[in-house]
């Protein structure tokens, strides 16, 4: 299998802070949907591959295989979600803005315990890591608004204490 992107692609940026297990995680997961969506690779090929990929041993691995069976799991629930808040059919979406899209709408439906806005910063930062230009704004404003659809409650309760 391939990757698509790797730590080392920017060497004369400055160092960024370390990820925590939790980021880490999340990046492998966005490269298994990635395989999968794109490159047809099934769930457990994908699990199989990643451990051999630098620095997976510092993700949390429960939550690397959790939410990756999660989203190809509920993918038709989670495609059905966010496309009742997108401009165009699903498909024609760019691979990277698909499955960060379905990586965050599943962060928010199944795993309440995160705070949403720490879903959607986190599905922002990797957008722009590996997505397009302004492929980030995009995964914004959907996650946004799914966001408001499945956690109201406490997207009300942010909004009133701004």
């Amino acid at each position: 299998m391939t990757t698509f992107f790797s730590d080392t692609e920017h060497p004369e940026e400055p160092k960024a802070p370390p990820k925590s297990a939790r980021r880490r995680a999340r990046e492998f997961v966005l490269q298994g949907l990635y395989q999968w969506r794109v490159g047809g690779a099934d769930e457990a090929s994908i699990e199989a591959y990643a451990p051999e990929m630098e620095d997976f041993a510092k993700a949390d691995r429960e939550f690397f295989v959790g939410t990756l069976r999660g989203v190809i799991g509920q993918q038709a629930a989670l495609i059905e979600q966010i496309g009742k808040h997108i401009d165009r059919p699903f498909g024609e979406l760019s691979p990277i803005e698909a499955c960060t899209l379905m990586l965050g709408a599943f962060e928010l439906v199944n795993h309440p315990e995160t705070p949403y806005r720490v879903v959607i910063n986190e599905a922002i930062e990797l957008t722009k890591a590996f997505g397009g230009t302004d492929g980030h704004k995009y995964v914004n404003g959907v996650l946004d608004k799914v966001a408001a659809a499945v956690r109201p409650d406490e997207v009300a309760a942010k909004k009133k204490a701004r």
